[in-house]
């Protein structure tokens, strides 16, 4: 769901790691990482759609101890490439691998995104799917 341009500061609240969009839901900015053949990692920054007590819960740990411990779960509100359709809205689990750093995917219930996070991609396959975004 597209929000018009004009009406994107008086609907959202947040910043680049943390947002609410007025009906549209709760966002946190998350990192998807894919792995290549040859030992490589293709990282995608990606918005993890969340319940609002969910979002509440992470702004209020952002800067305490407890952040290393945080866990969410939500869905994926990106498509990412190549896999637009096994990724768009699918369920996602993703934790603090680092407490400088937004959370990381670390699962999924969903079968299409688990073995994308699970697998090991050809890097031609994906790098020719990221090709249009350089």
């Amino acid at each position: 769901m597209g929000v018009p341009a004009d009406e994107r500061a008086a609907r959202t609240w947040g910043n680049d790691v943390l947002m609410t969009v007025r009906d549209v839901g709760a966002f946190v900015r998350v990192l998807v990482p894919v792995r290549l053949t040859g030992g490589y990692t293709v990282t995608f920054g990606a918005w993890l759609g969340v319940d609002a007590d969910d979002l509440r819960r992470t702004y209020e740990l952002w800067n305490a101890p407890e952040y290393a411990s945080l866990e969410l779960d939500g869905v994926l509100a990106n498509m990412l490439p190549p896999w637009e359709e096994q990724t768009y809205r699918r369920q996602l689990r993703v934790n603090v691998r680092n407490a400088d750093d937004v959370p990381y995917a670390v699962d999924s219930t969903d079968a299409d995104l688990q073995e994308i996070l699970t697998q090991e991609w050809p890097h031609e396959f994906v790098l020719a799917a990221l090709a249009p975004f350089e």
